[in-house]
């Protein structure tokens, strides 16, 4: 029996010791939000949060998260409230064929917890990790930027201590 806090619920399952995390979040909870992609840890689709940090749900066991906080896409939003990263991507229209987006919203919003007003730069960055393929990225880090605006407009104080993570080039 693995217990796994995702999206502040707890929840206790019987899993098989080989099942990923990606697995046992879109087969046995209904999560499907997260994606597959690659299931080798190199396209970032199937990014979720570990204690506020991006991790590769394809890469990690259950067993190994036992204990911490994991948010997925689905935990973003606050009832039919989106959040302002949400907002900012289908305004801009920021999400192409949309497998990409939640992996990208979490390691973004993971970014924006520790830096609210992080240049270009560190927004590729944190980004890094995460591949598109249909967008030249341009609308991906403008809609992060608009929802850094608003959310340091909305929020004066430092949040949370979160890290981003690898490095995105222009494309």
């Amino acid at each position: 029996m693995v217990a796994l806090e995702v999206n502040g619920e707890r929840t206790e399952l019987l899993l098989p010791v080989h099942k990923t995390l990606l697995e046992v979040l879109r087969e046995d909870m209904q999560l499907t939000g997260t994606k597959h992609g690659c299931e080798l840890g190199e396209c970032g689709t199937c990014t979720v949060l570990v204690d506020g940090k991006p991790e590769l749900s394809c890469l990690l066991l259950p067993i190994q998260i036992e204990g911490r906080a994991v948010t997925t896409v689905e935990g973003l939003a606050s009832g039919s409230r989106l959040h302002p990263l949400q907002q900012a991507f289908a305004e801009l229209g920021a999400a192409q064929c949309g497998y990409c987006t939640p992996g990208i919203l979490l390691a973004s919003k993971s970014l924006l917890d520790t830096n609210q007003r992080p240049t270009r730069d560190e927004i590729r960055e944190a980004l890094a990790g995460n591949l598109c393929r249909c967008t030249g990225y341009m609308k991906i880090l403008e809609a992060i930027e608009l929802a850094a605006e608003r959310m340091s407009t909305h929020s004066p104080s430092p949040l949370a201590g979160k890290e981003g993570m690898g490095r995105i080039s222009d494309r």
